[in-house]
């Protein structure tokens, strides 16, 4: 059989790998000059390739559409992702929460080991060559059509297009105009795991600024959506960091944000903290009174929200005033409009819709001969790792059944 597989990122690359381990005749068509353009920069050019946690915490971080991935993952998990690089010569290392990366911290090395594998199993490799169409007759993919003119006969297809994240990769969200001619219904495409932009003045004063140790909660009208403890950053025009970005995946128009500055005390303990302070600074002026409490460039921020006087000293402070600071500190209300764009995305939401794909092999349901792989689906998860692997097991499921 002959398959054709469209993309040369992490689904492409396994899709290919998986379809050539049953004898299939492959060919590998990549837009760009080189494979696996996207991973090369994926992890600040690390690569954190997978997740080393179990199979349930692997569910848990899918923030769309998890029970889409049971097939996927029973068929290909974390476990043979990291034993295949081994296998590769591409030695990992497990860190902080579990995030699998090369030894060598080069995302490099984990292409080259792709490279290695696609060779041994015979895969031909077209590079610079981009698809723009599907060739359909009587309900069934035939082969693709080029650019360039040219065209390939087929007797299946698996799709690894990507999503719009990252567009100067190449995974512009364009293509997939032609599964749209194809009868394919597209879920909208939006950025994810991408900085929250907000409307307050007083985000420039702290830009840079990085908080450990504080949580981000998000409100969709009386119900808690997503509540976390970590790290987080203010970007000048709105927050970053692990925090800001996975409360990007869940962000809805019309949801409320808050920080909680010291999620270690309650109310009662943070208002004994700071009453103890208050006695140590006794005759200061309240705006001077804060700097054991928070860092430098948010005192001034802080005592604005609070409506107390900065002049006001120490000893005058009453219980009202101070029960306001604390709200502030518990529930910093930040007026979040909209998430960054895709050119700061990591990946993107929406794709391909789940209901016409057959989660047990990854083939299109509307149209024979034709399956799906990676972040064209309308699947994602959250940072750690959990992506690429959505990727490598979608992939090598779209990959293997292309012989069903």
């Amino acid at each position: 059989m002959k398959v054709i597989v469209v993309g040369g990122g992490a689904a492409g690359m396994m899709a290919a790998i998986g379809a050539a381990e049953y004898g299939n005749e492959v060919i590998l068509i990549e837009q760009n000059e080189k494979l696996g353009k996207k991973i090369y920069i994926t992890g600040k050019g690390r690569c954190n390739l997978t997740n080393n946690c179990d199979p349930d915490s692997l569910m848990k971080n899918i923030v769309n559409n998890p029970k889409f991935m049971y097939s996927a993952f029973n068929s290909w998990d974390n476990r043979d992702t990291i034993n295949m690089m081994e296998e590769e010569g591409c030695h990992v290392k497990v860190e902080r929460g579990d995030r699998v990366f090369p030894v060598s911290d080069h995302a490099s090395d984990v292409i080259a080991a792709l490279k290695r594998r696609l060779d041994k199993r015979g895969v031909k490799i077209i590079l610079n060559s981009k698809v723009t169409g599907l060739s359909i007759k009587d309900g069934a993919v035939t082969g693709i059509k080029c650019a360039n003119g040219t065209g390939y006969d087929a007797d299946h297809v698996v799709m690894a297009i990507g999503g719009a994240s990252y567009p100067t990769t190449g995974s512009d969200g364009k293509s997939f105009d032609m599964l749209i001619k194809a009868g394919h219904s597209i879920e909208q495409l939006r950025p994810a795991l991408v900085p929250l932009l907000c409307s307050d003045n007083w985000m420039r004063e702290v830009q840079g600024l990085a908080l450990k140790n504080v949580s981000v909660i998000l409100m969709r009208e009386s119900k808690k959506i997503y509540n976390e403890t970590g790290e987080m950053l203010f970007t000048g025009k709105g927050i970053s960091g692990p925090l800001g970005l996975t409360c990007s995946s869940y962000y809805e128009s019309g949801d409320r944000v808050y920080i909680d500055l010291k999620p270690g005390l309650d109310e009662k303990k943070l208002d004994e903290r700071i009453q103890r302070d208050f006695k140590k600074y006794n005759n200061k002026d309240f705006c001077n009174s804060l700097n054991d409490l928070l860092p430098k460039s948010l005192i001034p921020v802080v005592v604005s929200l609070s409506g107390i006087f900065p002049e006001k000293k120490v000893n005058q402070i009453t219980s009202a005033e101070r029960g306001r600071l604390i709200n502030i500190l518990k529930r910093m209300e930040i007026s979040v409009y909209k998430t960054a764009g895709f050119d700061e995305a990591i990946i993107t939401r929406g794709g391909v819709n789940i209901k016409e794909i057959d989660s047990s092999t990854m083939k299109s349901k509307l149209i024979k001969g034709l399956s799906f792989a990676g972040e064209m689906i309308d699947i994602d998860a959250l940072t750690g790792g959990f992506n690429l692997q959505i990727a490598w097991s979608t992939g090598y499921l779209a990959g293997i059944s292309t012989v069903m």
